[in-house]
């Protein structure tokens, strides 16, 4: 089956904002903790003010099957794009997470970035494995970031150049 992948729309804002909270509910896997209305999801994903790109990747019945978001941190270089990467759990789509980085890389570039940063927690083992699937490399690590029960998670920050 090839997905399609496709510029997050308003109408996506739904099922991609239940996907998020879906993924918050069970934990352990994104720094978000609470779950989150459509609005402020859409406030991030699909209007922030430090969007680049965010895509959508579409099962074989034209749902989302998952969301891929850059956008720009004042913390990173400037030629360096964060990035954020949520799939359904329930049913899963095989590959959905390979076709959006393929096109959020290419999107990436066409803007002028010439690297993506991704922030995982250290616990996040699914996630740290997709990032380093995708060719992301190790850069740093931020000790003891604490949840909001006060328990303390690292971040590792991996990057990938576009180049």
């Amino acid at each position: 089956m090839e997905l399609v992948v496709r510029p997050m729309q308003a109408a996506d804002v739904p099922q991609a904002c239940q996907i998020l909270n879906d993924i918050i509910r069970i934990g352990g896997t994104t720094a978000f903790e609470m779950p989150m209305g459509e609005g402020a999801f859409a406030n991030i994903y699909l209007l922030g003010e430090d969007l680049i790109c965010c895509h959508v990747v579409l099962d074989a019945d034209g749902h989302v099957a998952g969301f891929q978001w850059i956008g720009r941190n004042p913390k990173l270089p400037e030629d360096c794009a964060d990035i954020a990467t949520f799939t359904r759990r329930d049913p899963t789509v095989r590959g959905a997470g390979r076709a959006l980085c393929a096109v959020t890389r290419a999107a990436a570039l066409a803007k002028g970035y010439a690297q993506i940063n991704a922030t995982i927690r250290a616990d996040n083992v699914p996630g740290l494995g997709y990032y380093t699937k995708m060719g992301f490399g190790d850069h740093s690590v931020t000790k003891a970031v604490p949840l909001k029960d006060g328990t303390p998670v690292d971040r590792i920050s991996k990057r990938l150049a576009l180049a």
